[in-house]
């Protein structure tokens, strides 16, 4: 079998199942800085660059920097960079597979044994954008890092030497600053690696003129990335690609079809950032925060809520729960008619329903295996930040119980019911087996359990303002729907309560 290579994709040797590269796509200038090789990276914002380059839109590739040890950088060089993407997934109840091999890399240098190359790139006239994404603790303050070492020892403080080193290089240019886009996943992104690389200027470079032309010439957009990129494939998997695609591929990686790059930014930005317009699923405009918003509340909210019952009802993944009718019905019920509603944020109908139905498809992907139990990983941290505000809000503007929302925070209760301790970790028992409670609170509610009858239990947990940043039991009628929801998973189970959850839902709604 060969392996991927440029010279397979000049004399098109893969199978016809592949859309290879048009050849030209490999002279492009190189207009991206990129600080990081992971998969979301690849997966995303190169493959649409990739997906730009192939309409004539953006027309530049992609310079890497590997700041790390772990990994293998020469794998990118034994395949000249190049490697293949299958998307595999839903869209609009569709089925969708297709492969890509990507060409928007152009390099990859290793930051501790190339630094002057990567300094190199940023003197380029080319050079126009710079992405990131080195894990949530990428964008912190090291205030000894040093920005003339080779390289520095932090994210910021390498992005901070690469801005030196073009100030010099432009003697100060206004046009020749950089559209900085980072891609990890912590809220504001862009504003607090802002922040930080004032700080290290101001303590590191204080010439004024760098200081201004930092400040004035370049943009840090905050931005937010939604794509499951679960890597490489499992063996079994990997080997039934490599057949349908004719070609090894060590870098392979599987997508959903999903996707969404949302980037904070005005007509300049969007100017620069051309590639924004090569694919739906790229989004420039001034405010991002209704994505934000739509994926904390109706994606991540709705597992937060649906997990601990589908642990219950014996349910492993999230793709199964979309395959049992009742789980499916609360699911569906729960997004569109409870935590869209619960949105606090000023949103358009139809771009909440959209969504929302964006998330079904995506729950029912059959190339990824989501499993409910790592769900519950922090879940009671998960339920105050992604479920506490739309609960809140559902209130204000609907003034009744979410009996779904009830039922969740039910089924989270016993969920966190320790019924045996190694030393170290709780553990609940649902179906007959053992599952780890990994949750900070999991001892707080083993004694909770362990001294409170139901009626006394959920009151006290749910005033608990440590828990929820507010009282819970304020809610006219939510404490005693969560009991009674609650009572009922002890006698009947999940799910039999979930049965009659369907059949009472029909009830109100006249069906």
């Amino acid at each position: 079998m060969p392996i991927l290579s440029e010279e397979l994709v000049r004399a098109g040797l893969a199978a016809p199942a592949v859309a290879l590269p048009p050849p030209a796509l490999f002279d492009l200038p190189e207009k991206v800085l990129q600080f990081g090789t992971g998969v979301l990276l690849r997966g995303l914002p190169d493959l649409l660059i990739d997906q730009a380059n192939r309409q004539g839109i953006f027309n530049g590739r992609v310079v890497v920097v590997k700041s790390t040890d772990g990994g293998d950088a020469a794998a990118f060089a034994r395949q000249d960079n190049l490697y293949t993407v299958c998307v595999r997934g839903v869209e609009d109840g569709q089925a969708i597979s297709h492969n890509v091999v990507c060409a928007s890399l152009s390099r990859v240098l290793v930051a501790k044994s190339e630094w002057a190359a990567v300094l190199a790139v940023a003197a380029s006239p080319a050079l126009q954008v710079v992405l990131s994404n080195t894990t949530e603790v990428g964008i912190v303050l090291d205030e000894a890092d040093d920005v003339r070492a080779a390289p520095p020892r932090s994210f910021p403080g390498k992005l901070l030497a690469v801005l030196l080193a073009r100030y010099e290089a432009f003697a100060g240019a206004a046009d020749k600053g950089l559209v900085i886009v980072p891609t990890e996943l912590i809220a504001d992104n862009g504003t607090q690696l802002r922040a930080i690389l004032q700080a290290l200027a101001e303590q590191q470079a204080p010439d004024p003129g760098f200081l201004h032309w930092l400040a004035t010439a370049n943009t840090v957009c905050n931005s937010l990335v939604d794509r499951i990129v679960p890597g490489a494939p499992a063996p079994a998997v990997a080997a039934a690609l490599t057949q349908e695609l004719g070609y090894d591929d060590e870098l392979l990686l599987v997508a959903e079809t999903y996707r969404l790059w949302a980037i904070e930014g005005d007509e300049r930005v969007r100017g620069i950032l051309s590639f924004a317009s090569a694919d739906a699923g790229i989004i420039v405009q001034p405010d991002i925060n209704q994505f934000r918003e739509l994926k904390l509340r109706l994606l991540n909210g709705t597992h937060s809520l649906a997990c601990g019952l589908a642990v219950l009802a014996g349910v492993g993944t999230v793709r199964e729960a979309m395959q049992d009718d009742h789980l499916l019905a609360f699911i569906r019920h729960l997004l569109l008619a409870e935590l869209l509603p619960g949105i606090p944020y000023p949103l358009a109908e139809q771009v909440g329903q959209r969504f929302g139905q964006q998330v079904l498809d995506r729950f029912r992907n059959p190339a990824v295996e989501h499993r409910w139990l790592a769900i519950t990983l922090h879940y009671s941290a998960k339920l105050r930040l992604r479920v506490v505000p739309a609960l809140l809000h559902y209130y204000q503007r609907l003034g009744a119980v979410p009996q779904h929302m009830a039922l969740g925070f039910a089924a989270y209760l016993l969920f966190m019911r320790g019924v045996c301790h190694d030393g170290q970790r709780w553990y609940g028992e649902a179906q007959g087996q053992e599952y780890l409670i990994q949750d900070e609170q999991a001892g707080y509610f083993a004694d909770v359990w362990a001294h409170q009858s139901v009626a006394e239990l959920v009151p006290l947990v749910l005033r608990k303002a440590s828990l929820w940043g507010t009282d819970l039991t304020a809610l006219p009628g939510f404490a005693e729907a969560v009991t009674r929801h609650l009572q009922q998973l002890q006698q009947a189970g999940a799910a039999a309560t979930l049965a009659a959850t369907l059949t009472e839902t029909q009830r109100a709604a006249g069906q």
